[in-house]
């Protein structure tokens, strides 16, 4: 500030100088027209030498900043089914309206179930709790500020991971509402049951169903499973205190392929005030094959341990790994064969393969032996370079064959394998492209390709198994990666005339599920069409209710979400409202309510949350304090913020005003008393 004010001095004394100069020193006259051309003159040099500084000054800004108070209802329907739901909103209310608080700080209101929202209207017809939704949303949005939190919940989680570890990211203190009490009611439900969602006809599948009691007396109930008007299974079990749980486990004959439900019931015990959470129904889809797929490899890789668990997480399908010798042996025993990495020893491999007319899926890399291979099959040839470079992949919207589920390929690890160009001998269509560095290849690196009757699809790398791991690492679940693999074993499994309109979806919902079906819709030339106008006509097969549903597109392909409809027998019809084109399935949906299996609210899980986030739980009927509380909570005070802005001295248009008027004023009376 001082060098600036020096510069001003200094401008000054050279602006006054040269107008001196010029008027009055060497006019030798001291006339007031002189003195007055001489101060114009100064005006403008001076007002030129200030821009030319450009002088400025730092001016501070003083804000209050409060701290934001987030409050998060539960809108699932456990709270409608506890009874607490016009006191959660009353509460709400409460909150919103009290000036105090609306003084001290900044509300944010949120509602949640599976996912979080803004908070609009309560409805309390979530099918699902995730309170982790929460601390994960939040941390990220206001983990550098303050921002304590009110969760209004009864603190039952039905989905997601558990929400107690979760809410140690949130580093702010969190002030659980308690919508529930204290009392233990005499219940006896269906705590678990767990069974295999697909079974083999003229087998027998597992059944394994955990049953609870809660209360003091000894009691005895009986376990029913039903499946239509017959009674498949029943056992009699008595509870006490002492031993409150029981394990049964069964096996069910597959006696007819198609979905078959069933219903688990134990009778009600006197009492008793909620029966709902005694019935559980399932289903189990009967099929009557299975797909058995070859994974032949003469190597030891990782690789070959992840197709495995990817193709086994269906259950329809039978992986086994063989070395070359030991799959001619067995060749007629498997409908697949995936050829890994194929060397010398594959020639017989590939001669069986023909004969059988098997389809193959082909992963190519590093330990292949082209030079055989290129040899002893026609399909495609490789350029040999005996150099190797890693690839990553980017996905071909224009994928037509069958629905690719959008993962996030173009950040996978790279595969490696040969440099060099890859010629195919027939029409091929590519899922994901090559890319190096972020550009994309013309080079497929994922392919599929039919001649005749015969599918087979080509990877052109090796290290797939990185990318399940990372899927894990993006989704903490395996089922992304999973399901992909699986599509390219269906597509190897079917050999059905490809159709301009496919549909994707599963034969039976739980009632809690998303019920999602899926479809893509393509041109004459088999190229995906994203302005078609598709709908789906879905009729309740006991009731003939109908109802009709657009789809809505969504990246390659068209999605409709039916959750939220009734337990009941479904069939459906896709059309496409352009073009003469339909196709039709059924669908079931199971009778189950997880938000109805809770007699009280997660009292304990709820005041630790509290106690390990230095908050403080409360009942729902017992928050007068609150508002108070909070208010006099010393952590959550106001602060204030200083706002630095450095500011020009003079305004620069002020200036210029200036010098165009001092500079017209010089000119005019220079030329009034006859000096130009």
């Amino acid at each position: 500030m001082t060098e600036t004010v020096l510069y001003i001095i200094l401008a000054g004394i050279i602006a006054l100088s040269l107008a001196l100069f010029q008027y009055v020193y060497r006019s030798k006259k001291r006339t007031k027209v002189t003195i007055l051309l001489a101060f114009f003159r100064f005006v403008t040099l001076f007002s030129v030498m200030l821009l030319l500084i450009n002088p400025k000054f730092d001016q501070m800004t003083y804000v209050d900043e409060k701290p934001t108070l987030l409050i998060a209802l539960d809108n699932s329907e456990s709270i409608n089914f506890l009874g607490h739901d016009q006191s959660a909103k009353d509460l709400v209310a409460l909150l919103k309206s009290d000036q105090a608080l609306n003084d001290r700080f900044n509300l944010e209101f949120f509602s949640f179930g599976k996912e979080v929202n803004t908070l609009e209207i309560s409805t309390f017809d979530e099918k699902q709790t995730n309170p982790a939704v929460l601390f994960d949303r939040f941390s990220q949005v206001y983990g550098n500020t303050i921002a304590p939190l009110i969760i209004i919940t009864d603190g039952n989680q039905t989905y997601g991971n558990d929400y107690e570890f979760v809410a140690q990211k949130y580093k702010q203190p969190i002030f659980p509402i308690i919508l529930g009490d204290t009392t233990r009611y005499t219940d006896l439900k269906i705590e678990q049951l767990n069974v295999n969602r697909y079974a083999y006809l003229k087998n027998k599948f597992p059944v394994e169903i955990i049953a609870v009691y809660n209360g003091e007396s000894d009691v005895s109930s009986q376990l029913k499973i039903t499946s239509g008007n017959n009674t498949v299974f029943s056992q009699n079990l008595s509870f006490s205190k002492t031993q409150s749980s029981r394990l049964v486990t069964l096996n069910l004959p597959a006696n007819s392929p198609g979905v078959v439900t069933y219903r688990a019931e134990l009778t009600a015990i006197s009492n008793e005030k909620n029966t709902v959470n005694n019935i559980k129904n399932f289903a189990v889809e009967v099929i009557d094959r299975k797909t058995n797929v070859a994974i032949i490899s003469d190597i030891i890789h990782p690789d070959l341990g992840a197709l495995k668990k990817a193709i086994e997480s269906n259950e329809q399908r039978q992986t086994t790994i063989l070395k070359p010798s030991e799959f001619l042996k067995s060749a007629d025993d498997f409908q697949q064969a995936i050829l890994y990495q194929p060397n010398q020893n594959f020639k017989l491999v590939y001669e069986a393969i023909e004969a059988r007319n098997i389809n193959t899926f082909t992963i190519l890399g590093s330990k292949t032996n082209w030079s055989e291979l290129n040899k002893f099959q026609t399909d495609f040839k490789q350029t040999i370079t005996n150099q190797y470079e890693d690839f990553q992949s980017v996905l071909n919207s224009n994928y037509s064959v069958f629905i690719v589920d959008a993962l996030n390929f173009s950040d996978f690890p790279p595969l490696q394998t040969e440099f060099g160009a890859l010629a195919f001998s027939f029409p091929t269509e590519t899922i994901l492209y090559k890319t190096v560095n972020g550009i994309q290849l013309k080079e497929p690196l994922l392919l599929t390709y039919q001649v005749n009757q015969k599918r087979a699809a080509v990877l052109n790398g090796e290290g797939i198994w990185r990318w399940r791991a990372q899927s894990f690492l993006d989704d903490k679940s395996f089922v992304s990666f999973d399901n992909f693999i699986g599509k390219i074993i269906q597509y190897l499994d079917s050999n059905q005339k490809r159709s301009r309109l496919n549909i994707t979806y599963e034969s039976f919902y739980n009632g809690n599920d998303e019920v999602i079906v899926t479809a893509q819709f393509f041109n004459k030339n088999y190229e995906f069409d994203d302005r078609a106008n598709l709908e789906i006509t879905v009729t309740n097969r006991e009731t003939q209710n109908s109802q009709k549903l657009p789809f809505i597109l969504k990246q390659s392909s068209y999605q409709v979400d039916l959750s939220g409809m009734e337990a009941g027998d479904y069939q459906f019809t896709v059309k496409s409202q352009n073009e003469n084109i339909s196709t039709s399935g059924e669908l079931k949906i199971l009778d189950f309510n997880v938000e109805q299996q809770f007699l009280n609210a997660n009292v304990s899980k709820l005041e630790n949350l509290a106690n390990t986030s230095q908050g403080k739980s409360y009942f729902i009927d017992d928050t007068s304090t609150l508002v108070g509380q909070l208010i006099k909570d010393e952590r959550f005070a106001t602060i204030q913020k200083g706002i630095k802005n450095v500011v020009s001295l003079i305004d620069w248009k002020f200036l210029l005003a200036l010098i165009a008027l001092s500079l017209s004023a010089e000119w005019l009376i220079r030329k009034y008393n006859g000096l130009i």
